[in-house]
């Protein structure tokens, strides 16, 4: 008499897992594209705003060509900085608790949404891109494709991040968006994005010199002319770089943690 032996589920393991909550997390966008159309007012704004204050003929020549990769910077910041209001949504209706009672492991949870974050940035910058490339603004695609590398892994840490601060403030929604609108446009502003910061008093330029976004949008306003300074460019992938780290080891620390 022959006996049914049963065979253990395999587990599927992390890469997968990652794969699959980063799929989950991209299928609204990806059904809804019209959502990054909306996210891309304030940044079109600024660029219709500020660029035309600029004077021109500054290292990168016209006002666009300074201001617009600052511009994609912010955007990435800032879109990935609002990614935890999402958790916060699924925390309340529930399926965030149910999802940490699945078999998905809980650090490719984390990771595969922070990952999701490339996606939108790289739609928005086409967005940016397609807009502004017909004035006075030359485009550098290779310039432009490695400056993406290095805001991809901003993204993926900033949005790492604005998980974690979803986790902590589950139980007060409204310290989430106290502290992310508190640290955001100092973060911008201390970084130069709007405007240059030549003629900035000393305490400014400390906070600039210890603000991560600083190098990254000074690497991006360099390979967005074509240029590839070996110092400014591994400052910025560095200043990403430590940023996405940080990100992720905080933020898989607090899902292992979440209950």
């Amino acid at each position: 008499m022959s006996t049914l032996r049963t065979v253990p589920a395999r587990d599927p393991g992390f890469l997968a897992d990652t794969w699959n909550v980063m799929t989950r997390e991209l299928r609204p966008v990806l059904r809804q594209p019209v959502s990054v159309l909306f996210a891309m007012v304030q940044p079109l704004v600024f660029l219709a705003l500020f660029a035309p204050l600029l004077p021109d003929g500054g290292p990168g020549g016209s006002a666009l060509q300074w201001f617009v990769p600052g511009i994609v910077a912010m955007t990435a910041l800032m879109s990935a900085s609002f990614t935890g209001a999402n958790l916060t949504e699924e925390i309340v209706t529930g399926s965030h608790e149910r999802l940490l009672v699945s078999p998905l492991s809980r650090p490719a949870q984390l990771v595969g949404r922070a990952l999701k974050e490339v996606v939108p940035m790289l739609m928005q910058t086409a967005i940016i891109l397609v807009a502004v490339t017909p004035f006075s603004f030359d485009l550098h695609l290779g310039g432009v494709l490695v400056g993406m590398l290095v805001l991809a892994l901003l993204a993926v840490g900033i949005g790492a991040l604005s998980f974690t601060l979803a986790l902590v403030s589950k139980e007060q929604q409204w310290l989430f968006w106290t502290v992310q609108q508190t640290l955001i446009f100092p973060l911008l502003l201390t970084a130069g994005v709007l405007l240059p910061l030549d003629e900035a008093p000393r305490w400014l330029e400390v906070a600039s010199h210890v603000n991560p976004l600083t190098y990254v949008v000074e690497a991006e306003r360099a390979l967005f002319t074509g240029a590839f300074p070996a110092d400014t460019v591994l400052a910025g992938f560095v200043a990403a770089g430590v940023t996405a780290l940080a990100g992720l080891l905080i933020g898989v620390r607090a899902m292992n943690r979440s209950s």
